[in-house]
């Protein structure tokens, strides 16, 4: 009985994701017009979301139909149960968090920052909630129906495959259309017409607002679902396969060991809702107290209680000790990202603005650059600590340590897309200075822990990816004794080549994605303030239905290069030049996605926290020659942080986890 634990306490996370959604309801919308601009971005993201779905569920067939030919209908099915799962995670954050924008809008109008804050984190928390408790009930059922048979238990790998296909699809068709909406709004309306940001003239706001929703909402939430998932699905395995000595020296119960990854999964769903109960106590507190007072608080008790739960089920504390160092080592990440993205190298930045847009773009490289070192450094840590205590099984565990209490972190990333739609609504509905001084005050914050969530995403994608890469080692090994990676093998050298060009490739096709979307939204908007009389004036309404088609059918018609290429890569090499070339594509892609998804997403946000940092009335304040040039850094670093830096994340997630799904046909 204690495996349908899992699933149980995830429909629990579902009830409390629906207490939550009842009390966000509870708020007002505000008066028609604001409420109208609400409805707008809503129905913008829901009909973007209708069409990405009908897409991938193409795609999706395709894949099935060669599961069910390959390895069989169990693997087909643990495919489609990981799809809809990681679809409807998504699907449920996305379509709460544009019911709450505009409540928060309203709150922060009519009642101040605390109750703002409390609507704009209920709304994230929903999408935090949904992860933990869909991953839950996914893997759940699944370890229920297979586990007890050897034969059949490779089949929740197909699982781990299907959220990974949802997730790359939502990751690169939200980057696109949110980086191409925000970029063309920003060169023609800040840059060419000189006005603000979200001013209701400008006819992409509208696109640019649903942007943040299918990007850093919908996207994010398949982004962390999948390696959630991910890591545990490979823990679930190496644990099937570990030697007699090996079982001995950690517990001696397989079957424990196989189920620790879920019930610690389950433990940190408690502690996640415990954190979201701490931050709505802190809310009259500052925001970033009370965000930071709920995330530390969750990892606490869940550090506690996690020792309590390996230690009952008669495992070694090593492996709690290895669970301790993903768990910290998360925490690391998070904080150095917060450093680089909100600390003194944003001040740095931004004074390099007095001297024009190239220092903005050198400095603020520069500095992604350098972020890349202690989070190297940290993953390095947990690998050495893990293996050092319980082996290759350790990095798993670690991984799903890190995970664990992914519902109170992904609240506080989810929140962050909420407060800046509240901040546009607020704009464009004219609700004056302070109230878009509340609005903004949460935006920036939301900056901040977007990019800490983008830190924590790439951490947490790496060692997921690894834990990954290690099982199908395993899994192929079972299959030819032989297999071995060795750095004198050509093929393995030619496969680690392979694999580091890879995610440069896609980052390519990515960022040319959104230039090219972006230049045709940028003449549409410039045809519509050319050609609408009193556009500018602010006599006449925008077109803003046209905008959000052009960033729809743009990134639906360019998100599928990338994934054809994530999902064909293992098939081709794997089948084509063999297993090692596999296994060293792997390694190769792993380094490379990581060391670009962090330089990327960690420069980004800190051009973006610049350019902030200017309008707050350093540096000559908004309009000035330095605000200028920090707005071309932060138009640059968009598609860095929101588009291709996230997408690298997927990247490696979805060539391992196909990998060690095709692992017994090679």
């Amino acid at each position: 009985m204690t495996q349908l634990i899992p699933p149980g306490l995830g429909l629990l996370g579902l009830a409390a994701a629906f207490v939550i959604y009842r009390l966000i309801m509870r708020y007002s919308e505000g008066e028609p017009k604001i409420a109208k601009i609400g409805h707008e971005i809503h129905i913008g993201a829901m009909v973007f979301m209708q069409r990405e779905y009908k897409m991938l569920l193409l795609f999706s067939a395709v894949l099935i139909v060669l599961l069910w030919i390959l390895l069989g209908y169990h693997t087909a099915i643990a495919f489609i149960i990981g799809a809809a799962t990681s679809a409807v995670a998504g699907f449920i954050g996305m379509f709460t968090a544009t019911k709450a924008n505009v409540r928060t809008t309203t709150a922060a109008h009519e009642d101040g920052a605390a109750q703002a804050l409390t609507v704009a984190f209920f709304g994230g928390s929903i999408m935090g909630l949904a992860v933990a408790s869909l991953g839950l009930i996914g893997l759940g059922i699944l370890f229920y129906m297979f586990a007890g048979d050897p034969q059949t238990l490779h089949a929740i790998e197909g699982f781990g495959m299907g959220a990974s296909t949802v997730a790359l699809f939502s990751r690169v068709g939200g980057g696109i259309y949110t980086k191409s909406a925000d970029v063309g709004a920003d060169l023609v309306g800040k840059v060419e017409a000189g006005i603000p940001e979200d001013d209701p003239r400008n006819p992409g706001v509208i696109a640019d607002n649903v942007g943040d929703n299918v990007g850093d909402v919908a996207g994010m939430g398949s982004d962390i679902f999948e390696s959630y998932c991910g890591s545990m699905i490979a823990t679930i395995a190496m644990a099937a396969t570990l030697s007699a000595a090996t079982l001995s020296a950690l517990g001696g119960s397989q079957y424990n060991l196989m189920f620790l990854p879920l019930a610690l999964a389950s433990l940190g769903l408690l502690c996640s809702i415990a954190g979201i109960v701490i931050v709505r106590k802190f809310s009259s507190k500052s925001p970033e107290v009370a965000l930071r007072s709920g995330t530390i608080g969750a990892t606490i008790i869940f550090i506690l209680t996690a020792l309590i739960l390996v230690t009952s089920m008669d495992i070694t504390w090593k492996v709690w000790a290895a669970v301790l160092s993903g768990a910290v080592g998360g925490m690391i990440i998070g904080l150095v990202t917060e450093y680089y993205t909100a600390g003194k190298p944003v001040e740095t930045i931004a004074a390099s603005g007095e001297t024009g847009p190239a220092t903005i773009l050198i400095n603020g490289f520069a500095i992604g650059m350098q972020s890349v070192v202690i989070p190297l450094l940290a993953i390095c840590g947990i690998i050495w600590i893990s293996t050092e205590l319980v082996g290759l099984y350790g990095v798993g565990i670690a991984a799903v340590g890190m995970l664990s209490t992914v519902g109170i972190t992904m609240a506080i990333d989810a929140y962050g897309p909420v407060a800046d739609n509240a901040g546009g609504i607020a704009e464009m509905g004219g609700l004056g200075e302070e109230t878009r001084k509340i609005t903004d005050s949460l935006d920036e914050l939301g900056n901040t822990t977007a990019a800490i969530g983008k830190g924590f995403a790439i951490g947490a994608a790496a060692l997921a990816a690894l834990a990954i890469i290690s099982a199908f080692v395993q899994a192929v090994s079972r299959n030819n004794p032989d297999f071995s990676l060795e750095l004198s093998s050509p093929e393995v050298l030619i496969g680690l080549f392979i694999g580091g060009l890879v995610p440069f490739l896609v980052a390519s096709i990515t960022m040319t994605a959104v230039g090219e979307a972006a230049f045709d939204m940028i003449k549409e908007i410039r045809r519509q303030f050319r050609e609408i009389p009193g556009l500018l004036e602010g006599k006449a309404d925008p077109d803003t239905a046209s905008c959000v088609d052009i960033a729809t059918t743009a990134a639906l018609k360019r998100m599928i290069l990338p994934g054809v290429i994530a999902v064909g890569m293992p098939f081709l090499i794997g089948f084509g030049l063999g297993p090692e070339s596999l296994g060293g594509m792997l390694g190769g892609a792993l380094l490379a996605c990581v060391l670009l998804a962090l330089t990327m997403a960690n420069a980004g946000g800190a051009w973006d926290n610049a350019k902030k940092y200017i309008e707050k009335g350093n540096h000559g304040g908004k309009g000035s020659d330095s605000h200028k040039a920090a707005v071309v850094g932060d138009t640059v670093g968009d598609p860095f942080k929101d588009t291709s830096g996230p997408s690298m994340n997927i990247l490696i997630n979805v060539m391992a986890i196909v990998s060690l799904v095709i692992a017994p046909l090679l």
